[in-house]
């Protein structure tokens, strides 16, 4: 995953900000409904509170992901600020600590990322040929659906070009190009991955990143006036007041107006609209009845009740994984609970035959892991290492806030490229030290440094091989060993 939702600075207010963003002149001005008056609720306060608990958890993806995206691309003054949309933004180093705006962040492989907004045209996204390491460029929408994938396994490593386009545009594909990706939304986020072999290799990483290159398919044909600009974006809630905010129903609303609504989903959006919850329509809380807002807030802490259980009864117990709330639409068979627990757990991961997740919420015995009073191991048996096409890790992450946790040696995960300097048992086999003290120089090779309190970890296994998949081989649990 890249798992997310980091901590943000305080609650922003809800202000408009002007952006210079493409207008599509043939789709209808996605900001023109925003100053239409609100939808007032038809539901009594028993509805509304199952409405809101219900929406909530469908939304939460989304005003998540818009969070992060404002952050990466709108936010000038956030210290994670990329770049402005429709560019590819290149970062020539591994998460760290430091990186605070999405949960569950990779530190195996240097990002670069592409905020795509498409509702004035299409874009081209090209990448050369990569025959020496693993990369893979993951096509998410405001859903966060992964509705596409280029790549090593996806696409092969020649170089090409794809066409990446919007719900509403109706060109024909342009000679030079490899494919046309669809987006159900007009926002979308591509996250590009770039395998690092180690410090030494970052510069032929960066050689990489640099071809990389995105345009406006009117720039790629040559043939096409460009674009009008001028759209406004809205700010969004922190990560903290998103959890509670009623203003969180009216950046979903916002949201709604890029995101067409699928078939499968009509019936669902009238269900909304009785509270209020309806594309580009301010939610007016101020409109409400104090039983009505008293619903909402009920609602919201409905939702995340219900998310506690899941997670404890399914995620906890090794019936799903979070991996499994990451794919299509199609795969997720709009499972909105999944979708938003993995949403919460770690935004943006990959599909399962791009890279699976096993995760380490507690050890062998069911108990949650804490680097405070215990230490742990995690062993893997002779030729029993992750059956992967490109390579795997384990990272360590700290409870609250699922961000990588600072210790001593800088050390975040054990990944297949320090397999060499691995420390091996006598039969082989593989000991991975889990603890917040070091295990001593003998064993430091081995050692996964915990934070000093509550933790998780998770294991990527990227371009797994198909026993990774269909439970022939399993990740060895962490068992707790005596201080």
């Amino acid at each position: 995953m890249m798992m997310s939702s980091g901590s943000s600075a305080g609650l922003m207010a809800s202000a408009v900000l002007a952006l210079t963003l493409v207008a599509c002149s043939k789709a209808p001005d996605p900001t023109a409904t925003t100053v239409a008056p609100a939808v007032a609720t038809q539901a009594t306060p028993a509805e509304l509170r199952e409405i809101i608990k219900e929406a909530y958890t469908y939304g939460f993806p989304m005003v998540d992901s818009y969070r992060i995206q404002y952050s990466y691309f709108v936010d000038q003054a956030n210290p994670e600020y990329k770049g402005g949309w429709n560019k590819v933004h290149n970062v020539a180093r591994v998460f760290t600590p430091q990186d605070k705006a999405i949960q569950t962040p990779n530190s195996d492989t240097p990002y670069s990322f592409l905020g795509a907004d498409l509702r004035a045209e299409p874009l081209v996204i090209s990448v050369p040929a990569i025959p020496d390491r693993y990369y893979s460029l993951q096509f998410i929408d405001m859903y966060t659906h992964n509705f596409a994938y280029v790549g090593s396994r996806a696409t092969g490593r020649e170089a090409g070009s794809y066409l990446l386009a919007g719900p509403r545009w109706q060109g024909q594909m342009p000679e030079g190009i490899k494919s046309v990706i669809r987006s159900e939304t007009d926002l979308a986020f591509v996250l590009y991955r770039t395998q690092l072999f180690g410090d030494a290799d970052l510069e032929a990483v960066k050689k990489i990143q640099a071809q990389y290159r995105v345009q406006p398919l009117s720039r790629f044909a040559g043939t096409l006036p460009p674009p009008a600009a001028a759209a406004e974006i809205i700010q969004p809630l922190s990560a903290e007041a998103q959890k509670t905010s009623s203003e969180f129903f009216g950046i979903l609303n916002f949201l709604l107006q890029f995101t067409p609504t699928h078939p499968s989903e009509t019936a669902l959006m009238e269900r909304f609209a009785k509270a209020g919850i309806s594309a580009g329509k301010p939610f007016d809380v101020a409109a409400l009845s104090p039983e009505q807002r008293r619903a909402v807030e009920e609602g919201m802490a409905d939702a995340w009740r219900a998310f506690a259980q899941f997670k404890a009864e399914v995620i906890d117990t090794g019936k799903k994984s979070s991996a499994d709330g990451f794919g299509t639409r199609a795969f997720l068979g709009n499972d909105y609970m999944m979708r938003m627990a993995s949403a919460v757990l770690g935004i943006y991961g990959n599909s399962k035959e791009e890279a699976n997740y096993p995760a380490y919420f507690t050890d062998s015995e069911g108990k949650p892991l804490d680097g405070v009073a215990n230490r742990y191991t995690v062993r893997f048996e002779p030729g029993k290492l992750p059956p992967v096409n490109s390579f795997w890790s384990l990272t360590m992450y700290e409870l609250p806030a699922s961000l990588l946790t600072a210790n001593p040696i800088n050390r975040y995960l054990i990944n297949s490229p320090m397999e060499p300097k691995l420390v091996r048992d006598a039969d082989g086999g593989i000991t991975l030290y889990i603890q917040h003290e070091s295990p001593g120089k003998a064993k430091e090779a081995n050692w996964l440094p915990a934070p000093k309190g509550p933790f998780f970890m998770v294991m990527r296994e990227y371009w797994p091989k198909p026993e990774a998949l269909d439970g022939r081989w399993k990740a060895p649990p962490a068992v707790r060993t005596a201080q």
